[in-house]
């Protein structure tokens, strides 16, 4: 039997589908190469469509009539064209884009279909849009494909993939400071930006919102201020947006130890015009633990709307609603009491601890809240000027009981707990002034904002005092039968904090602060291959005072005011003209510092200041990006114990910080991809007290950290979309305790692999992986030791339509 062979693009109608038509034809640009990923769209429909690598594409299934079809291409003014499609018969529709074939180039580079794990444009680390290889600074990117391809489905997962960053501490959930903790250049972290602005959550983050995530490299206090980020960098999550068309995806996961989680991802026009887009993320998830008590479950809702009132003005409005319910995980803070010589142990595997046991009851658990809306208004002035107006808000609350535990002698536990209870809230608004101009024959790229933060901190820390400790619950054996071991409950937990003595009131902390900040960034074009960068931000910080609640007053002398400079410079040159760079700069941050030493000598903010070098490429069209840095950050004017006058402080402490970091995200053939990192890192105290002069602190975590996914899809053929994936992660032992007076107590090295298999169509995807494969007890921490989750499996199924 002889049968004919065309290409899937040249095909009309699929067999039963007469009533409908198709379209399909070849894009090319004005040289006549072939065009590929160029979005096709059927204008006023959710129909559309990329070109293949040939340039060809095919939209299907469409209802008879006329449409207009609608190519666009990032940076370019869309192109229309009139057809008529007709039932049971395909229209062909061949398009030339004034564009040539090295314009096409850099535009597909920057938004690279086929290298998926990364993205080459951010208008978020410099507040402009700024290819990766024109921008002076160091920032990895996690966009949301590595995060299908790998079932995350919190930010702690997705951050994995980012190079020189590791997790310290899981998210705890009170308000304050209850979000998870991160390792980033020597310094901890935390998750406090959404698309470029404040935004503290403190539980655990939910990916259902994700489009991709930013890991900011070195101290950005010119442009990020100093209230939410950290001397090696910050993290910012950029939320999926509204788009012109109806669609969306529902999911469902399930997995190892209770795993079950919906979601659900809508988007459609509100109106006739599609100048109002409404898009609708949301998901519920449910996870129990592989220990014997343990659960949580969460909800998170992220409606997001846009508005575009004409050709000038869009509005963006948008918001992220976390709701979560679970126990703490099983929390060991080192006994700072004992050296390790007399505990016994130098790592947790030398303790009798029972990796398996929650020392808790499933009972006595935390509720927290998260509220984040965002506002935007972005105004067109000209064809070189837009202004951008965004103003975001921030409310964070918790009840409940929180256990953590302390290990000591004789094998036992002491195991504490208490209530951590009310609010926080914050509120930014930043005006922004982008502009594109000449100077002559230079083009400069600036931003220059005002911005103004304001926190309010409303938290009650209740305690109760046991047997002269407060918190002191009781003490338990780590290992066999115990009858005290059931104890730890809630009945429990409540009857001591409405029984015991108790301080006539709770550990509060309660304050307010403003920063009233201005800022510019000017990215200047030398010549077409040679930019330089010069930036500067101005810093007023007003802290209000602490509220006492004994005298219902400000606490006498905690209110102060600052102000701090931070400037930063930066230089660009591109050795081979959009495909590889060398960089430079210099990136300052700052930490407001109260009080006064014992002269009376008011102290100033600290600072901290980054030089850094390296190599950015983007080579073979896009298909091979990364990049290999080193930097080095002196902190100075650290606030440490005065040791010539005991009941003072001196501000004459330095540390340093320096290291190493490679990246790579490639694209080596077709349906292969790699996302690799790999970070050395070497801090130390250079001027400090005798216990810790010249040592590693103890928060500077694992010296040396490196991340792989291998994800390799079938890209034709009858087993076309069928993936297999395959990774880790690893860090060197991470010294949590270390002193000359206590000794040193480290969490050891570890290796952690993880596997991949899944199936992709264009309708639905279904995946299987195992994480941790090897099934590796192993130990996180930030002067805690937590025991993380062992072999995981987890199947996914998603419909889009």
């Amino acid at each position: 039997m002889l049968c004919s062979i065309r290409p899937v693009w040249a095909l009309g109608t699929e067999e039963g589908d007469d009533q409908f038509g198709s379209v399909h034809g070849v894009i090319r640009t004005a040289d006549g190469t072939a065009a590929p990923a160029v979005t096709v769209q059927l204008k006023g429909t959710h129909k559309n469509t990329q070109t293949d690598e040939n340039g060809h594409y095919a939209i299907r299934r469409i209802t008879a009539g006329d449409y207009t079809l609608l190519v666009s291409l990032m940076g370019y003014a869309p192109v229309e064209k009139a057809v008529s499609v007709t039932a049971g018969r395909s229209s062909q529709v061949d398009l030339v884009l004034e564009v040539s074939n090295q314009q096409l180039k850099e535009v597909t580079i920057a938004g690279n279909k086929r290298n998926k794990f990364t993205r080459s444009t951010s208008g978020d680390v410099g507040k402009m849009q700024l290819n990766r290889l024109e921008n002076a600074q160091s920032y990895s990117v996690i966009p949301k494909e590595l995060l299908a391809d790998q079932i995350a489905i919190t930010q702690d997962d997705a951050l994995k993939n980012a190079t020189g960053l590791t997790k310290m501490w899981d998210a705890v959930g009170r308000p304050g400071a209850g979000g998870s903790i991160y390792l980033l250049r020597g310094f901890t972290t935390t998750a406090n930006f959404r698309n470029g602005m404040p935004s503290v959550v403190n539980s655990k983050v939910d990916a259902v919102n994700t489009e991709s995530i930013e890991v900011i490299k070195g101290p950005s206090g010119t442009l990020f201020g100093s209230s939410l980020t950290s001397y090696g960098g910050l993290i910012n999550r950029v939320t999926k947006k509204p788009y012109d068309g109806r669609g969306g995806e529902v999911g469902f996961t399930t997995g190892s130890y209770g795993l079950s989680r919906v979601t659900a991802d809508l988007n459609t026009p509100l109106d006739s015009a599609h100048q109002v887009m409404f898009r609708l993320n949301g998901a519920y998830t449910s996870q129990g633990t592989w220990q014997d008590n343990g659960f949580s479950r969460s909800v998170a809702l992220a409606p997001s709307l846009s508005y575009k009132v004409n050709d000038r003005l869009t509005f963006n409005f948008d918001a992220e609603i976390y709701h979560n319910v679970g126990t703490g995980f099983p929390m060991f803070f080192y006994p700072y009491w004992l050296t390790v010589k007399q505990l016994g142990a130098s790592t947790p595997d030398q303790l009798n601890i029972d990796y398996k046991r929650a020392y808790q009851s499933n009972d006595l658990s935390v509720t927290s809240d998260n509220y984040n809306f965002f506002g935007e208004a972005v105004y067109k002035m000209s064809n070189n000027w837009t202004s951008r107006t965004l103003v975001t808000t921030t409310r964070s609350t918790s009840e409940g009981a929180m256990p953590y535990f302390y290990p000591t002698t004789g094998d036992s536990i002491i195991r504490m707990a208490w209530k951590p209870s009310g609010y926080d809230n914050s509120l930014d608004i930043q005006q922004n002034f982008n502009g594109d101009f000449h100077i002559g024959s230079l083009r400069n790229r600036l931003v220059a904002g005002l911005d103004f933060y304001h926190y309010n901190s409303n938290i009650y820390y209740r305690e109760f005092v046991n047997q002269g400790q407060s918190d002191f619950f009781d003490i338990v054996k780590m290992r066999g039968a115990d009858p005290n071991y059931v104890n730890l409950n809630r009945d429990q937990v409540d009857h001591l904090y409405n029984t015991l003595p108790a301080p006539a009131y709770p550990y509060t902390i309660i304050y307010q602060t403003n920063t009233y900040s201005a800022y510019f960034n000017d990215v200047l074009n030398l010549t077409d291959r040679l930019s330089v960068m010069a930036g500067l931000r101005i810093d007023y910080f007003d802290n209000k005072g602490t509220f006492n609640v004994q005298t219902g007053k400000i606490n006498d002398g905690s209110a102060y005011h600052q102000t701090a400079l931070s400037p930063k410079f930066g230089a660009v040159y591109q050795v081979i003209k959009d495909k590889l760079s060398v960089f430079g700069n210099y990136q300052n941050g700052f930490t407001n510092q109260q009080g006064a030493d014992s002269a009376g000598h008011t102290f100033k903010p600290e600072q901290a200041n980054q030089w850094e070098g390296g190599v950015k490429a983007g080579l073979f069209d896009g298909r091979l990006s990364g990049s290999i840095s080193y930097y080095n950050i002196d902190v100075k004017d650290v606030v440490r114990a005065d040791p010539s006058h005991p009941s003072f402080s001196i501000q004459n402490g330095t540390q340093r910080s320096k290291g190493l970091e490679v990246e790579i995200a490639a694209n080596p053939f077709s349906g292969m991809n790699v996302i690799a990192g790999y970070a050395y890192n070497d801090s130390k105290f250079v001027l400090s007290d005798n216990d810790s002069q010249g040592r590693r602190p103890g928060t500077a975590g694992p010296a040396n950290l490196a991340n792989l996914w291998i994800s390799y899809r079938i890209p034709s053929g009858v087993a076309k979309g069928l993936g297999f994936g395959f990774g880790g992660n690893y860090a060197s032992e991470n010294k949590i305790i270390n002193t000359a007076s206590q000794g040193v107590f480290y969490l050891p090295a570890y290796t952690v692999l993880n596997a991949s298999i899944s199936y992709d169509r264009a309708k639905f995807r279904v995946a299987l992986k195992l994480n941790n494969l090897t099934d590796k007890q192993y130990f996180t921490g930030y002067s805690t030791f937590n025991a993380q989750m062992p072999r995981q499996f987890v199947g996914s199924v998603a419909f889009r339509f």
